[in-house]
């Protein structure tokens, strides 16, 4: 698949001794909604930048719509949208006369203008405050503006550094279902940095995980969550399940049952044999005077995924550490 984003032992280090971004090598699939995750201070925004040519690497390359990207590349970013987090507005700006100041910075003609910022501020839901001093708006109001701003370009690619941050569940919600259509119905490609993983999990199609500069996962949300699979099942059931229990017991490939407080949790021996032991564990449900409450796989908690991939690159890289003494 063609790469809109693409490093190659992409390194950047401050006053030759901080290692922000740490050989970094990363793939970003053209028309992905692809989620950059991390905890605070991991390296996210100074990546970002690299990517923007904001900042000259240390050493390695960023390669954008497949050409170099670096600190004279301006005709690249005016393909770009960037939502920086927490963006800052002129005080007296008025959604309308703000897009209409970028609408003029990218040098696009009145007639086209015009349009483009009455669809913006409609699609952001912004029309009741289309006239209102931006000061004046909620953290969650000034990020739609933010949004809207960097879309007045119809960019190819957008670049969004901690759209969610500091909204509450409405704000999140909204800027999720947002960012979600502009992936899917404008086939955009969009780069989105985030540390709350309910986010990402919710509108992201491939992830990207960063920790200490270092990139310890890169690809699907499917395959992310494949690595914390156990072949494990739990079924939260309404009923009495004594002989559904024994009926379990006796499939093929189940090694293990526990029975507790309305949970099954089902074991099976391998990933090979996961699916059919599934099929015949749900046979023997729908045969069962039982309700079914709620199912978990065992493999849907992103939450869990990011953890045990950090706690496995901080024991890689003591380990990495260890050999070097050695």
């Amino acid at each position: 698949m063609e790469a809109v984003i693409k490093t190659e032992s992409l390194t950047k280090i401050f006053s030759q001794k901080t290692i922000a971004v740490n050989d970094l090598y990363m793939d970003v699939p053209k028309n992905s909604i692809y989620g950059f995750l991390g905890p605070n201070g991991s390296g996210k925004t100074t990546t970002i930048k690299l990517l923007l040519g904001l900042l000259k690497p240390s050493a390695g390359s960023v390669y954008v719509f497949g050409n170099p990207m670096g600190m004279d590349s301006a005709n690249m970013r005016r393909k770009i949208g960037y939502l920086p987090t927490n963006p800052i507005f002129p005080d007296k700006m008025t959604p309308i006369t703000y897009l209409d100041f970028i609408g003029k910075i990218f040098g696009i003609p009145k007639a086209i203008r015009i349009p483009r910022i009455a669809e913006l501020i409609r699609s952001v839901d912004l029309l009741p405050l289309s006239s209102s001093e931006i000061r004046k708006f909620s953290t969650g109001e000034i990020t739609r503006v933010g949004i809207a701003a960097c879309l007045i370009n119809n960019p190819e690619l957008l670049i969004m550094d901690e759209p969610t941050l500091g909204l509450d569940p409405i704000g999140r919600s909204s800027t999720a279902k947002l960012i979600t259509e502009l992936g899917s119905r404008e086939e955009k490609t969009i780069f989105v940095s985030s540390h709350i993983l309910t986010d990402i999990d919710r509108f992201c199609t491939h992830i990207g995980i960063i920790n200490n500069g270092k990139l310890v996962f890169n690809g699907t949300i499917p395959d992310v969550k494949k690595l914390i699979r156990t072949n494990t099942v739990e079924l939260h059931v309404e009923g009495d399940a004594a002989a559904y229990v024994r009926k379990v017991k006796a499939v093929p490939h189940v090694v293990d049952v526990n029975y507790f407080r309305h949970v099954i949790r089902i074991s099976i021996d391998g990933p090979q044999n996961y699916t059919g032991a599934l099929l015949r564990i749900f046979k023997e449900l729908s045969e069962a005077d039982l309700e079914l409450i709620s199912f978990n796989s065992g493999s849907e908690n992103l939450e869990e995924a990011f953890l045990n991939l950090l706690e496995e690159e901080k024991s890689y890289g003591f380990l990495r550490a260890i050999s070097k003494k050695a």
